[in-house]
C-alpha cells in the first residue's frame, strides 16, 4: 500500500468554518434511534442497534459501503432530527470545555481529547449525514459551502464518486492500517506502564501534569518502571518516553513502524479510532464520529486513573498498576475496550472501501 510519509498527520479534514459560534438555548432531546447507515445488498432493510442509549453497541450485521444497495432520502424535518440529536449529544462534551478555557482552566483528564486530537468543539458539534444520503429541502442547500457536496435532483448528497485525489492515499493507508490492526492478535500485556515511561527519571519541572502530584516519590517511579517489562506498540505514547525509558521497552518504534505494530489490545489504538473518523470528514456520518469520542473518553479516564498521577482530587480513583490487583483491573478493562472498539473499526473500514474504488483495495 502506498504510505504516504506521515498521513496522520499531513492531511486533515475539512471543516466548518473556524469561529466559535456565539452561546446556543437548550435543545429539546428529539426522538430518534441510531441513523441506519448501509445494509447488505441482499437485505434492503438497514440494521438499526437495538439499544440507541448505547453508542457503541454493535449493529446485527457488519454494514457494507462498496456497493451501496439504495440511497436514503430524507426530508427536512428527518435530517434536522438527526441533526439536532447529534448536537444534543456532543455538547454534553463540548460546553464543559469551553466554560473551562472561557475562566483558563485546564482539565488534565477530558481536555486532552481537544488538545491532542486537533478538531474544535465547533468542528464536532456539526453533522454530516455520510454518504448515499440524500438531504431534501430548500435549507439542506448550506451543505454546499463544503466542496465535498453536490446538487442532485432530490436535493444535496456527499459526492462520493468525486474524492480529491490529494486525500486518496490517506485513504488508502487508513484501510490498510485498520484492516492489519483487525487482523492482528490483540496484546494485553503492557499494563498501561505508558504513562510511567512518560515520567521515569525526569526533573519535577518537566513532568507534563506538573500541577497534579505523582502517587510515588521519583525514586519508587523508578522502581516500579525497572521492575515491570515495557511492551508499547504504538508510536505515538513511545515518543513521549523519556531518553532514559526509551531503550527499556521491547520495540523501538518510528512513525514508519505503525503498520508493523499496531494492534487492538492497545488502549491509544482505540482511543485514535476518534482520530481516523473525524480526518474522513466530512465523509464520515457524525454519529460515527461521535461514537469514537464517546469511545475515546471512556479510555482517556482509564488511562490516566493507570497512570502515576494523583488525580483523586478530581474524583478519579487510581487503578493500581504497581500491584497484580491493579494489573489484572487493566487487563479486564483494555479487553473491553478492544471489544467494544471492533464494530467501529468495522464501520470505518467499511466507509474506506465506499470511498475507494476496488483497485484502490488490493
Amino acid at each position: 500500500m502506498p504510505n504516504p510519509g506521515n498521513p496522520s498527520e499531513t492531511l486533515t479534514a475539512s471543516r466548518a468554518p473556524t469561529h466559535r459560534p456565539a452561546p446556543r438555548p437548550p435543545l429539546e432531546r428529539p426522538s430518534v434511534g441510531r441513523p441506519a447507515e448501509y445494509a447488505p445488498a441482499s437485505n434492503p432493510t438497514p440494521s438499526v442497534a437495538s439499544d440507541p442509549s448505547a453508542p457503541n453497541a454493535p449493529t446485527e450485521s457488519p454494514p457494507r459501503y462498496d456497493s451501496p444497495a439504495f440511497v436514503t432520502t430524507l426530508d427536512h424535518a428527518a435530517w434536522q432530527v438527526r441533526q439536532q440529536a447529534h448536537e444534543l449529544r456532543v455538547r454534553e462534551w463540548t460546553d464543559p470545555h469551553q466554560d473551562r478555557a472561557s475562566r483558563g482552566e485546564s482539565h488534565p483528564v477530558w481536555d486532552f481529547l481537544f488538545s491532542y486530537y486537533a478538531f474544535r468543539p465547533a468542528w464536532l458539534r456539526q453533522w454530516h449525514p455520510g454518504p448515499d444520503v440524500v438531504l431534501a429541502g430548500a435549507e439542506a442547500e448550506a451543505f454546499l459551502r463544503w466542496p465535498e457536496y453536490e446538487r442532485t435532483a432530490g436535493g444535496v448528497v456527499l459526492a462520493v464518486h468525486a474524492l480529491p485525489e490529494k486525500r486518496r492515499p490517506f485513504v488508502i493507508w487508513l484501510r490498510d492500517l485498520l484492516q492489519t490492526t483487525q487482523q492482528r492478535a490483540p496484546f494485553f500485556g503492557c499494563h498501561g506502564l505508558h504513562e510511567w515511561a512518560m515520567v521515569y527519571r525526569q526533573a519535577p519541572d518537566d513532568v507534563r501534569h506538573a500541577a497534579w502530584p505523582l502517587r510515588h516519590s521519583p525514586e519508587r517511579l523508578a522502581e516500579i518502571v525497572e521492575s515491570l517489562p515495557l511492551c508499547c506498540t504504538h508510536f505515538d505514547a513511545f515518543r513521549f518516553f523519556t531518553t532514559e525509558a526509551r531503550p527499556r521497552n521491547r520495540h523501538t518504534l518510528d512513525r514508519t513502524a505503525t503498520l508493523r505494530f499496531e494492534q487492538r489490545g492497545c488502549l491509544h489504538a482505540n482511543m485514535d479510532l476518534y482520530k481516523w473518523a473525524f480526518k474522513l470528514s466530512p465523509y464520515t456520518p457524525s454519529e460515527l464520529i461521535a461514537d469514537t469520542f464517546a469511545l475515546a473518553r471512556d479510555i482517556r479516564e482509564v488511562d490516566m486513573r493507570a497512570s502515576p498521577y494523583d488525580l483523586r482530587g478530581l474524583g478519579f480513583a487510581p487503578i493500581p498498576i504497581e500491584t497484580p490487583e491493579g494489573r489484572a483491573e487493566y487487563e479486564a478493562r483494555q479487553r473491553a475496550f478492544a471489544a467494544r472498539s471492533e464494530p467501529l473499526r468495522v464501520r470505518l473500514l467499511a466507509l474506506c472501501d465506499r470511498l475507494l474504488p476496488q483497485p484502490d483495495r488490493a
